[in-house]
C-alpha cells in the first residue's frame, strides 16, 4: 500500500470479516481479525460494522470498539519497517484511511464519515491474534513499541460508509489527551493510562492538564 492523498482525511477502504479459527496452543480460538474490503456502502449500526463480525465480545466491538481504524501512513511505515507490500486490512481495521492522524486524533474527536457521526475513543491494545496473523508471535510487542496504535471509534449516529468518503473532523476536546498519548501510557502503566482516559472526560482546567501532563513523564513530542 503506498501514496497519499492531500488535503482532507478520506476511508481508502472499508474492510469486513467473517469469523475464523487460529491455534492458540493447539486448540482452535475465533478471530475476526481476518477482513477484507468491500466495494459500495455500508451501513454502521448496533456498535457494529453491517457485515463484519467480532468473535470475541470481552475484548472487541461494543459500544466504544465498534469501529477499528488504522491509517495508511501507518502502513507506509509498516512496509519500510518490514521490508513487505502490506494489504489493506492486514491489521485487522474497517477503515483504511489515508490524510488524517489516528495517533495524533484527541479521545472525544468527532469525525462525520459519509452519513455516519463516528467519535475516537481509544487505542487499540493488540493481542497474540495478531501475531499469529503476522506469523510473528512477538508481533503484538513490536506493534506496541511502534505506538502506531490505530484508533477506536464510537457510532454516535448511525450511518452508511464507502471508500472515496471524506473524513471530516467535526469537533474536537480542547483537552490534550490524543490516541498515541494513551498508547504510550499504556505500555508503561496501564491504570496511568485508563485513569487519564476517564480524565479526559471530566471538566478539568488547562493550568491542572499542564501540572497532569508535566508529571507523566512523556517523551518530547507530547503536549
Amino acid at each position: 500500500m503506498s501514496g497519499f492523498l492531500d488535503g482532507p482525511g478520506v476511508v481508502r477502504f472499508v474492510n469486513v470479516g467473517k469469523v475464523q479459527e487460529l491455534l492458540l496452543r493447539g486448540r482452535p480460538q475465533p478471530t475476526g481479525i481476518f477482513k477484507q474490503p468491500v466495494e459500495g456502502r455500508v451501513r454502521l449500526q448496533d456498535h457494529g460494522v453491517e457485515g463484519d463480525v467480532q468473535a470475541d465480545r470481552r475484548y472487541h466491538g461494543g459500544r466504544y470498539k465498534a469501529v477499528y481504524s488504522y491509517t495508511c501512513e501507518d502502513y507506509s511505515w509498516w512496509e519500510k519497517e518490514l521490508g513487505v507490500t502490506l494489504a489493506p486490512a492486514t491489521f485487522g481495521e474497517n477503515l483504511t484511511l489515508d490524510g488524517i492522524s489516528t495517533t495524533d486524533a484527541r479521545v472525544g474527536e468527532r469525525w462525520r464519515i459519509g452519513s455516519a457521526l463516528l467519535e475516537v475513543t481509544q487505542p487499540r491494545e493488540p493481542c497474540w491474534k495478531l501475531g499469529a496473523k503476522m506469523g510473528d508471535k512477538d508481533f503484538p510487542r513490536r506493534f506496541r513499541e511502534a505506538g502506531r496504535a490505530g484508533a477506536y471509534l464510537a457510532i454516535v449516529e448511525e450511518g452508511d460508509v464507502g471508500a472515496g468518503d471524506a473524513v471530516e473532523v467535526v469537533s474536537r476536546p480542547s483537552h490534550p489527551v490524543s490516541v498515541g498519548m494513551l498508547a504510550y501510557l499504556g505500555r508503561v502503566d496501564r491504570k496511568l493510562a485508563q485513569l487519564v482516559r476517564q480524565l479526559a472526560s471530566k471538566d478539568v482546567s488547562d493550568e491542572e492538564w499542564e501540572e497532569l501532563i508535566a508529571g507523566l513523564g512523556l517523551p518530547a513530542g507530547y503536549p
